[in-house]
């Protein structure tokens, strides 16, 4: 795991904290060697500070899905507004962390990441309408549109292509997508929502995602 941050006191506690729990933890305090352990070594996760110098961590998010690595990625920031938090999920990552933080909500942040990350799925492929989605491929059409989504995006996309008309809560979502119970106030599943709209819809193509007000979404055919 990897971890940059340009607080000497931050890192050094967000290294003890994660070596304590076993994992084997690379530490940069720049965006630019951040960068380049992403890019030359095998990373199973990564913790990238918002501020730092030569490369900020958005930088360094959307440097790496350009390459198309796709280590999961947790930000974390001293910014707590939602455009803020929206800059994050836009420049590639899949969860942001604000400061000052719990030890145990960063514990339970990292291992969601994990989760989602080493998941072997053999299910068959979904469909619905004239959209597919390939878990074993990790590939997603509309018609013969390719959709490039994060993982992040795809893994929301699968789930509730697995119960399609099925209205899956939001609550449910946070849980199996992020791991952890979320505040219900937050706006990241809005935001991949939305993602998800915007990329589904890209062609011209008739809507397929459905927000249930107050409960959640739903996949089905309009």
């Amino acid at each position: 795991m990897l971890v940059a941050e340009d607080d000497p006191s931050v890192r050094k506690a967000v290294e003890r904290v994660l070596e304590l729990e076993k994992y084997n933890v690379i530490t940069v305090n720049d965006g630019a060697a951040a960068l380049e352990g992403l890019t030359r070594n095998s990373i199973d996760a990564a913790v990238l500070d918002v501020m730092m110098p030569f490369a900020d961590g958005l930088t360094v998010c959307r440097e790496i899905r350009h390459r198309g690595i796709a280590t999961p990625i947790l930000l974390l920031t001293a910014r707590h507004e939602v455009g803020d938090r929206v800059a994050g999920l836009d420049a590639g990552a899949d969860d942001y962390l604000v400061k000052p933080f719990a030890v145990d909500e960063l514990l339970a942040r990292v291992r969601a990441l994990l989760r989602r990350n080493n998941v072997l799925t053999t299910a068959a492929l979904l469909r619905v309408a004239d959209m597919t989605l390939d878990p074993q491929r990790r590939e997603a059409k509309r018609g013969q549109r390719v959709l490039n989504l994060t993982k992040t995006e795809f893994d929301l996309l699968e789930l509730l292509m697995t119960k399609p008309g099925i209205v899956v809560t939001r609550e449910q979502i946070y849980k199996d997508i992020w791991g952890y119970d979320f505040e219900t106030s937050s706006k990241s599943l809005d935001v991949y929502i939305g993602y998800l709209r915007r990329k589904t819809e890209e062609g011209g193509e008739a809507r397929l995602l459905y927000t249930v007000r107050g409960v959640g979404y739903v996949v089905k055919e309009s």
